[in-house]
């Protein structure tokens, strides 16, 4: 990894609770030119070597990774399975942070993002086997054939769901690149598990269980990060099995309002 810069940002002062988690902002002062960019400005952070680091881990103190990891690693070997024998998509993967991590046989990475991987090649050029840069929601044939070829078994997903980063329809289709009795691990805004949500995760996750498409073996509410205003913001992790694939008709389903 390259040595993490310190850049210098600043908060907005905001009444608690005013932005939301995809509307926070904050500032960035360099070369003299203040800045502003919105947290979900992935591509300019990603751009910048150490920033997201600092951001999130060192002023926001995300533990989602290491809790995930975790999480995994107990509800696996309560089941007679070692980390290291998987294959692991990580969908979302960012600039490596969770591939770093994952201890597994072979990892993956997919991102929408072409910053995504370049910063991931420039500060963890080792924490995956290979990266694709590719939209999953409606996937290019060639890529999906070459994602299907690693014959993965289990999917891991971190701080990426619910604000459309990765929408219901892009999960379903990395869900189904995983094998039968393979694992997924993958966290979400507690509000996006609630039955008035609106992006459709709620009832996808809710069809998947009561139709025995996953079997849930993990799942706890748990302090991902704070806020800019020092808020404590809460997430579920999932461990779950894939017991089969997800049907395009639950997806249509789970889309609608």
């Amino acid at each position: 990894m390259t040595q993490t810069l310190t850049h210098n940002i600043s908060f907005p002062l905001t009444e608690p609770g005013a932005l939301d988690q995809d509307e926070a902002f904050f500032h960035l002062f360099e070369d003299g030119v203040e800045r502003r960019l919105r947290f979900h400005d992935y591509g300019p952070i990603y751009q910048r070597p150490g920033l997201y680091e600092q951001l999130f881990y060192q002023r926001l103190q995300c533990a989602s990774p290491t809790k995930a990891v975790d999480v995994l690693g107990k509800v696996l070997t309560d089941n007679r399975v070692e980390i290291s024998s998987l294959r692991v998509l990580d969908l979302g993967a960012g600039n490596g942070m969770m591939g770093e991590l994952l201890n597994a046989a072979r990892v993956v990475g997919v991102d929408i993002l072409e910053e995504a991987k370049q910063a991931c090649d420039r500060d963890r050029p080792h924490a995956y086997d290979a990266y694709y840069v590719a939209d999953l929601t409606s996937p290019d044939p060639k890529v999906e054939a070459q994602l299907k070829m690693w014959q993965f078994d289990c999917l891991s997903c971190i701080a990426a769901l619910g604000y459309g980063d990765i929408p219901v329809p892009a999960f379903a289709n990395a869900m189904n690149l995983v094998q039968d009795q393979g694992w997924l691990v993958f966290n979400i805004k507690e509000d996006f598990m609630r039955s008035g949500d609106r992006t459709g995760f709620s009832r996808l996750i809710d069809a998947l269980m009561r139709l025995g498409v996953l079997e849930i073996h993990h799942l706890e509410r748990y302090r991902h990060r704070v806020s800019i205003d020092g808020r404590p913001l809460f997430y579920f992790v999932v461990v779950a099995r894939k017991v089969a694939d997800v049907a395009p008709d639950v997806v249509d389903r789970a889309m609608r309002p």
